[in-house]
């Protein structure tokens, strides 16, 4: 196929293009119909109502982040003995209080010869801290069951039991010693 340049192709169409003037008023007229167009593609572009969409967006995404939000807070805290009631409260308060006063005499007392006694009483006291840590995960799921509570309140009592029990043993071994002190300084 032969390549026709520009000029070619205009000499062949010679004589086939409208060279008429338009008539009168032709340019007017071309720009009302053109106006008109224009008015017509405006108007179904305007809408009366709001747009919605983005605000939909939004409030979607507040509606999942809240969800989200109260799916990870509704685990179950686990409940303690001061939840059960304000009584409850001001008991775990004195079992609490009162522990840590014998733990502090405990500690106060130690010394070398009385070392394998706080130890063991240390680990007894380990152990009952754990039972008393699955009583509140049991509490927490069966709610206020009053054999839970009553197990809570006897773990705190066994705790300060075997405190006493001990603060009293190494009492006995301070006055053994002080009374082998006293013999050996008479004879």
């Amino acid at each position: 196929m032969q390549k026709d340049t520009i000029d070619e192709l205009f000499d062949n169409l010679k004589g086939e293009f409208d060279i008429n003037e338009p008539d009168q008023g032709h340019k007017n007229r071309f720009l009302e119909k053109l106006n008109a167009n224009d008015v017509a593609i405006i108007q179904p572009e305007k809408k009366s109502g709001f747009n919605w969409k983005p605000f939909l967006a939004i409030a979607a995404s507040l509606v999942i982040c809240f969800s989200v939000i109260t799916k990870v807070n509704s685990q179950p805290e686990v409940m303690d003995l001061a939840s059960v009631s304000p009584e409850m409260a001001e008991t775990q308060d004195f079992f609490t209080a009162t522990i840590e006063n014998e733990l502090r005499k405990l500690n106060n007392e130690s010394s070398p010869l009385t070392e394998k006694i706080v130890t063991d009483a240390l680990q007894q006291i380990a152990s009952l801290e754990q039972d008393y840590n699955q009583l509140k995960i049991d509490l927490t799921e069966n709610g206020n069951d009053q054999r839970i509570i009553y197990a809570m309140i006897s773990n705190f009592q066994n705790r300060i039991d075997i405190l006493n029990i001990v603060i009293e043993e190494i009492e006995k071994i301070k006055q053994l010693i002080n009374n082998n002190d006293d013999t050996k300084n008479t004879i």
